[in-house]
């Protein structure tokens, strides 16, 4: 239910076996109190929207907040006007039992509402709701929702990337998604305190944040604790050199051997191997024995090249290329882009 305040009052709501709403956070308590289910069920939620490797300064929640370049931020605090962040729902399941969950709106980015960027705004043309790109990458919200409902895997994901020519000396904030209780922030080996989980305020209570850590370049490190303040996991972002490479990573390295995908991520790295983020040069893909070329993304909601030709530029630094097997055998796939070193990978098809 969209209309949320029409269904809760001319009845409607209440004759449903489950009352489902879309988004409206604030009103969950009064649905709960004046229905006769008891129970609330959120049926499209968060609508948080963000650009993957996009990050915006300063950082600050902002409905429907609006960029040149239109792209959100991956900070993920920009949100639509009938929405909210991700922490909104959190906290509701958190501290209510009658709240039955939720369906994040969207899982994935797809092409339509490109919303905020939906007026006079061309040549947007893809949704940045999604938790994941329209290339299959998962954004940096993805990681936010996994520390939270994964219980099975430790999550530790730190944003933003630590490349940032021009903001030597300015304050970049620093955010860790993270199932562990404690993570302790390291510029170049200098620590920038612990953080642990605060209820201040919504943003506090689920993200493990930096807001006064300082850009310079070299190594961001976050280490973490578990609840006995012990060290028990890290993660490194390193400042990248020069684009030196492509690189090719597949979802699988053995797949049917007809009419099966496989979905290969391109990514840019510098001489030491360091992932590039900024990179956004024009690779060409090549694929010759038992498979054939079938599309390329790269998850930039402004870009107008076609899916099925082979050749897309790199958006921050990324994209993906799938590649459909013809018959049982060795299928190659080969990446090419100017000034780099070229990569190849076989793919089994049985």
């Amino acid at each position: 239910m969209d209309r949320v305040d029409c269904v809760l009052n001319n009845g409607f709501a209440a004759v449903l076996d489950v009352p489902g709403l879309n988004y409206r956070t604030g009103v969950y308590q009064q649905a709960y109190e004046s229905l006769p289910q008891k129970v609330v069920l959120g049926t499209e939620t968060a609508s948080t929207v963000s650009s993957r490797g996009v990050y915006k300064f300063p950082v600050e929640q902002r409905a429907a907040a609006i960029h040149d370049d239109h792209q959100s931020s991956s900070y993920d605090v920009e949100y639509c006007p009938w929405s909210n962040i991700p922490d909104a729902d959190f906290a509701l399941a958190e501290d209510f039992p009658w709240t039955m969950g939720q369906f994040v709106w969207t899982g994935f980015d797809y092409l339509g509402e490109p919303t905020p960027y939906d007026t006079d705004a061309w040549p947007s043309h893809s949704s940045l709701f999604g938790i994941i790109d329209l290339a299959s990458i998962p954004k940096d919200r993805y990681y936010l929702y996994r520390s939270i409902w994964n219980r099975n895997e430790p999550t530790l994901h730190v944003l933003p990337h630590w490349t940032w020519p021009g903001r030597e000396g300015k304050k970049t904030p620093v955010f860790v998604y993270s199932s562990y209780p404690e993570v302790e922030l390291f510029v170049n080996g200098v620590s920038q305190g612990v953080r642990t989980r605060t209820r201040k305020t919504l943003m506090e209570r689920y993200r493990l944040m930096g807001p006064d850590v300082v850009y310079e370049p070299g190594e961001l490190k976050a280490v973490a604790y578990d609840s006995s303040k012990r060290a028990v996991d890290s993660v490194i972002v390193r400042t990248a050199g020069a684009p030196d490479r492509l690189c090719l990573t597949p979802d699988r390295t053995v797949i049917g051997g007809r009419r099966d995908l496989v979905y290969i991520n391109v990514k840019m790295l510098d001489a030491a191997g360091h992932f590039v983020p900024t990179d956004c040069r024009t690779v060409r893909v090549k694929v010759s024995g038992a498979g054939r070329f079938k599309a390329m993304a790269n998850g930039d909601p402004t870009s107008l090249e076609m899916f099925h030709m082979p050749q897309m530029h790199l958006f921050n630094g990324q994209l993906t290329v799938i590649v459909e097997s013809l018959e049982p055998g060795d299928i190659i796939i080969e990446v090419q882009a100017d000034g780099v070193k070229s990569d190849r990978l076989l793919v089994k098809a049985e």
